[in-house]
């Protein structure tokens, strides 16, 4: 049997006794009365179009994931955004944990497959909620106002079967696949985060974006809103 209390608890990052964590949590639920899985989906549609997806954002501390400055910032890749909704989940009660996997996006900007200088997400971030005795996935990463411009539908969830991502876009193009999965964490794993990083983009690559965000170099400062599809 999994040790499910583990899972409830605050971690560093995934800071779920946070006042603002709570806060937040509360603005979404508020006193009615609700079930876990029916919770999880207001909880996930919230934190899926609260956060704007932003890849362009800081990576290699530990508070560039931590969940009350997820939501103080409203952006954020899918690794705090799934942080994020981690954190809200145990917050409401839920038992939460979140995982990572690799995946190669068919469907990517110009400007962001420069930046990576490949198609392939490593360690991108995924929740698992504890919901009718087993564990669901859940990716809140894309907002619908994105998803729209990407021409996918939004990525829904019922609180009951696995929500990772459409495998085609809506005009039958192939749009995210899984490539391999790393397993599932209390918190966010920053420093096995930057060396997978490193593995996949190169130590070069990964110290430029470091030296660029730690200098608010413009590289970095895009809006991915209005980059070209490919």
């Amino acid at each position: 049997m999994e040790n499910l209390e583990e899972y409830l608890k605050p971690g560093s990052i995934i800071d779920s006794d946070s006042r603002t964590v709570i806060e937040y949590m509360m603005s979404i639920l508020g006193r009615e009365k609700l079930s876990p899985s029916e919770k999880a989906v207001k909880l996930y549609l919230r934190v899926r179009d609260d956060i704007k997806y932003d890849p362009y954002m800081p990576f290699f501390k530990p508070e560039h994931y931590r969940s009350s400055n997820v939501i103080k910032l409203e952006r954020g890749f899918c690794i705090p955004k799934a942080g994020l909704l981690c954190a809200v989940a145990r917050a409401a009660g839920i038992p939460a944990r979140i995982g990572f996997a690799t995946v190669r996006n068919h469907l990517i900007t110009k400007q962001l497959l420069e930046f990576l200088g490949c198609d392939i997400f490593s360690f991108h971030g995924y929740t698992e909620l504890w919901l009718n005795e087993k564990w669901v996935k859940a990716t809140p990463a894309f907002n619908a106002e994105l998803c729209a411009l990407h021409k996918v539908p939004p990525l829904d969830f019922d609180g009951i079967k696995d929500s990772i991502f459409h495998e085609f876009n809506s005009a039958n193009a192939r749009f995210m696949e899984y490539v391999a999965y790393h397993g599932e964490f209390h918190d966010v794993p920053v420093d096995l985060i930057v060396r997978s990083w490193e593995e996949v983009y190169g130590k070069e690559r990964i110290a430029s974006w470091k030296e660029a965000f730690t200098n608010r170099d413009k590289y970095v400062q895009r809006d991915f809103m209005k980059e070209d599809i490919i």
